[in-house]
């Protein structure tokens, strides 16, 4: 998915937070993000939803129920957030994209943990496990790995490894490996350009296709997993397909496509309840400190095991 990556201060991102939250219908279908907001990656707590920035680094807080935000994490410039991602120990972490790092935060007062720098393309999506963090990298055959120790403990930055992608996953030009999620039979990530899902297991890094059925997966870009639902990103085709995983995620079948009229190249998903939050990108569209930005909902499709 490429992109060019606007300018945006944070003097302007906090002024826009700052303006009283517009009133919501009783369906609350759509949140109003800062302008210039620049969104790529969200996340959610269950309850609650977080959404970083590409304009500088920032993040932000959103109340699925309410639709009122926050400031979380002040930006700064030469601050990327791509894929973000909330894990069992109440943190966010943050892929830094071109930064080639990946920072991590507590999630309830916004306070920087750590930071952990890699040598990579672009660190583009993220997905906790009880034991590590693992970090899609779109240029460079390779997952960057975070380790955590006891009680999800932080490592020191040598600790950090990175695990070179083998078997089937082949990179080509452009962006290649995107979303990432983890399930008990390995890493599963989403090559968009060739709109193909793979098996990695985090130990060796062997990839394996993974048999979709022909179901059409192109510019597929961030990836939520709830239960045995997988939900793939199509973000220039405005449009989410959703997945049943079999136990060995070895194959795949459609559980259903949905779409809406609210949509302007949606990156990454969150579920909440029964609901599908979207950030828009909006690529394509020239992004300047007053170009709007918001989230979307829907209902998200039901596998018939749920």
């Amino acid at each position: 998915m490429p992109r060019t990556l606007p300018i945006a201060t944070t003097a302007l991102l906090a002024a826009a937070l700052a303006a009283p939250a517009a009133a919501q219908d009783a369906a609350l279908d759509r949140i109003d993000m800062p302008a210039g907001w620049a969104p790529e990656g969200i996340t959610t707590d269950g309850t609650t939803l977080y959404a970083g920035s590409l304009a500088n680094g920032a993040i932000l807080q959103a109340d699925p129920t309410s639709g009122e935000t926050s400031l979380l994490v002040e930006g700064a410039e030469g601050l990327i957030v791509a894929g973000i991602e909330y894990d069992d120990y109440g943190r966010l972490w943050a892929a830094g994209a071109t930064g080639a790092e990946v920072r991590v935060y507590e999630a309830e007062s916004g306070e920087l943990l750590a930071t952990y720098p890699f040598e990579g393309g672009f660190l583009n999506d993220l997905t906790a496990t009880p034991d590590g963090v693992y970090i899609s990298d779109s240029f460079v055959p390779q997952v960057a790995v975070v380790p955590l120790g006891e009680d999800g403990a932080l490592p020191a930055p040598e600790e950090t490894s990175a695990l070179p992608i083998s078997g089937d996953l082949e990179y080509g030009e452009g962006f290649n490996a995107n979303g990432i999620v983890a399930t008990d039979a390995g890493l599963v990530i989403i090559h968009s350009g060739l709109g193909q899902l793979f098996r990695v297991d985090p130990a060796t890094g062997e990839s394996t296709l993974i048999d979709t059925a022909g179901v059409e997966l192109t510019a597929g870009d961030g990836l939520e997993l709830v239960d045995s639902t997988l939900h793939v990103v199509r973000n220039r085709l405005n449009q989410i397909v959703s997945l049943e995983l079999d136990e060995t995620v070895s194959s795949a079948t459609l559980v259903g496509e949905v779409t809406s009229d609210d949509y302007d190249v949606p990156t990454t998903v969150a579920q909440v309840g029964d609901d599908l939050w979207a950030v828009n990108a909006r690529f394509g569209t020239e992004a300047t400190p007053e170009t709007e930005f918001w989230m979307t909902r829907v209902d998200a499709p039901m596998s018939m095991n749920e």
